[in-house]
């Protein structure tokens, strides 16, 4: 059962190429601060504008470098079904621990062809998949009972990050899935405790890649029932889930990680530079939390 706080991991580039010195410096600085898991290549990673050969490249790099001491959730998705098989049985080639895959973007499939695109790859691969739900981002939204539909006829579906912000559609997702073993993780650090009140099992953070402790400490105590501290911690780390959204993600995190000097401050177009005031409400909220 997948369960923690995982850090959806930036993908540092360097002179427009991956820079795989500070990828591994990265992966180093979550595992010694308590990050329960890694996922690559998901949207925080900047997947829409990787190569295929680079995606592969950075799954790679992490299942190397991580060595099997946490989890690995392999980003995996496309609107292309094809590719996404392709690249989700990369994932269980190299040896990575599970598949994120998110709904197909665009191309906006019903409820019956996103079913028929996840069967395909649990058949097809037989390997353990993580659903990505980010209707803002996709223009697609898998229901609950798809999802529960999903769960019940494959093993393989062993969880779903779910990203609508809503505690509403987390709590139908786990009134409808018959399995203990399913795992909701919130694809939002906003609601992380929140949605650990209703049954939730942890999240995939943007936030854990500036502060990692913190979220894996709240993500612990939730589970734990410590919910002095967890409350504690939801409240603490507020100021940097607003931050890390100041501007579309993953510009935020990948200049504050620039600010804290653990990589070169560099995106790929379409996705630029923060504009100059935003990024002085962001250096000023880093300091006020000690990150710089």
């Amino acid at each position: 059962m997948l369960k923690g706080a995982f850090v959806a991991i930036v993908t540092p580039f360097k002179n427009g190429e991956i820079d795989e010195e500070r990828l591994r410096e990265l992966i180093e600085f979550q595992i010694e601060n308590g990050t329960h898991g890694i996922v690559p290549c998901g949207t925080t990673g900047e997947s829409a504008t990787l190569s295929h050969e680079e995606h592969k490249r950075v799954v790679k790099i992490t299942v190397d470098q991580v060595n099997k001491r946490v989890p690995v959730i392999a980003g995996s998705g496309s609107n292309s079904t094809r590719e996404a098989l392709e690249l989700t049985a990369f994932a269980k080639e190299v040896g990575a621990d599970a598949a994120l895959v998110i709904t197909p973007y665009y191309n906006k499939p019903t409820q019956e062809g996103l079913y028929q695109h996840y069967k395909k790859l649990a058949e097809e691969v037989r390997f353990p998949i993580v659903i990505y739900n980010v209707p803002s981002r996709t223009g697609c939204d898998i229901l609950p009972e798809t999802v529960a539909r999903l769960a019940s006829d494959f093993k393989e579906i062993v969880g779903i990050k779910e990203a609508t912000g809503s505690v509403r559609r987390a709590t139908e997702i786990l009134e409808k899935v018959d399995r203990e073993d399913f795992s909701l993780l919130s694809g939002d650090d906003f609601i992380v405790y929140p949605l650990i009140c209703v049954g939730g099992r942890g999240v995939i953070s943007v936030v854990s890649n500036i502060a990692p402790n913190d979220m894996a400490n709240l993500v612990e105590a939730a589970l734990d029932a410590d919910y002095t501290k967890a409350k504690e911690l939801h409240y603490k780390l507020q100021p940097l889930c607003r931050a890390m959204f100041l501007e579309t993600n993953p510009i935020p995190v990948k200049t504050a990680l620039a600010m804290m000097g653990k990589i070169e401050e560099e995106l790929r177009l379409p996705l630029c530079k923060m504009k100059e005031e935003n990024r002085k409400r962001l250096e000023s909220i880093l300091k006020d939390y000690g990150l710089i």
